[in-house]
C-alpha cells in the first residue's frame, strides 16, 4: 500500500525496499538449506557460516520490514525466486552464495540513488551496501585455491 502524498522518488525507494525485503527472505531459506546440505570433514564450520549468514539475512529483513511500514508500506509476504543447482558440494553452493550476494549488493545500490534526501535511508543502505560487499569479499576468498 502506497501513501497518496508519496513522491515518484519515495515511490521507488519504497518498491526498492520491497525488493530488497524479498531477497533478504530467499537468503533465509537459501542459507539454512545449504547449511543442511553441507557433508565432508569441513561441515560444522562450514554450517556454522551458512546458518551465521541466514541469522544475517533475518536481521536485515525486520530492519528493511520496519522501514517499509515506517515510509507507509506493507512488506510483501513472498520471498524471491530461490534459484538452486540441487549440485551441493561446497564450491558450486558457495558460486551459488556469490550470485546471490551481488544481486542483492545491486538492490541496496539502487536504494542509495533512490533515497534522495532522505539521509537516514541513505546511511541505511550504504550500510548494508559494506556488509554485503564484505560478504562477498569472503565468499570469493573461500572459493580461490591459493
Amino acid at each position: 500500500m502506497l501513501t497518496l502524498a508519496m513522491s515518484k522518488t519515495e515511490k521507488k525507494a519504497l518498491e526498492c525496499l520491497n525488493e530488497i525485503f524479498q531477497a533478504e527472505m530467499a537468503g533465509i531459506v537459501r542459507y539454512l538449506h545449504y547449511s543442511f546440505m553441507i557433508m565432508g570433514h569441513n561441515r560444522i564450520p562450514i554450517q556454522k557460516w551458512f546458518r551465521d549468514q541466514a541469522s544475517e539475512s533475518t536481521a536485515h529483513t525486520i530492519i528493511i520490514g520496519e522501514k517499509i511500514t515506517s515510509l507507509g508500506g506493507h512488506p510483501p509476504m513472498i520471498s524471491s525466486k530461490i534459484v538452486e543447482s540441487n549440485v551441493h558440494n561446497v564450491d558450486q553452493i558457495l558460486k551459488e552464495s556469490l550470485q546471490f550476494e551481488e544481486a542483492t549488493l545491486a538492490l541496496y545500490k539502487k536504494l542509495v540513488k533512490l533515497a534522495g534526501d532522505d539521509i537516514a535511508l541513505e546511511e541505511l543502505a550504504r550500510n548494508f551496501v559494506q556488509q554485503e560487499t564484505d560478504h562477498i569479499d569472503e565468499v570469493k576468498k573461500m572459493l580461490r585455491r591459493e
